[in-house]
């Protein structure tokens, strides 16, 4: 009897495969392509996966990108803190790889001179753009970081819905997903 409950437990504690159809097992897809000097500008966050480098943002959040000379685009972000300033950070994405799409991008906010070291890069993958380059949306293989972007602080709920529904489709649990108060 012990040896069978021994058994039991162990089965019932042992991680499992994910299932054929669980869209988390299957690889991460990016847009095809972009157009990386109509892509910069600035960008509203409409809501993004809850992570420790965003803790004190409570609004107002923006990214603004620039095509700098050498390809390579220049990053700012900004937001809000409860206490009213604005927190900045500056930084630079650059094409994964020359074999990768141009919408795998990654990106670092360590010093430049700290740019030879692989681990202060991070990925920087757009998962969905509108035609018309008026919504993005940001993620990352392990799907742990999410980013919803817009032209305009705020995006129309049909539009919204859509995104969520193509976002699900691609494995991301949105049970933690905040929605970002711009104009605060």
């Amino acid at each position: 009897m012990t040896a069978y409950l021994l058994l039991t437990a162990l089965v019932f504690t042992m991680p499992f495969p994910p299932l054929a159809g669980d869209p988390q097992s299957l690889p991460l897809q990016v847009v095809k392509s972009v157009d990386l000097a109509r892509y910069c500008g600035t960008w509203y966050e409409i809501a993004r996966l809850p992570n420790r480098f965003q803790k004190d943002c409570v609004s107002d959040v923006t990214a603004t990108y620039t095509l700098l000379e050498d390809g390579t685009v220049g990053v700012v972000n900004r937001c809000r803190k409860a206490n009213g300033e604005i927190s900045e950070a500056e930084g630079k994405a650059r094409r994964k790889s020359a074999e990768d799409p141009p919408s795998k991008l990654e990106v670092r906010f360590a010093p430049p001179f700290l740019s030879i070291f692989p681990f202060v890069w991070g990925n920087y993958w757009i998962i969905d753009l509108a035609p018309d380059y008026t919504y993005a949306v940001i993620g990352e293989p392990s799907r742990e970081y999410l980013w919803i972007l817009s032209r305009t602080p705020v995006l129309s709920g049909d539009v919204y819905s859509a995104i969520l529904e193509r976002i699900r489709d691609q494995g991301y649990d949105l049970t933690a997903l905040v929605m970002t108060k711009q104009g605060q």
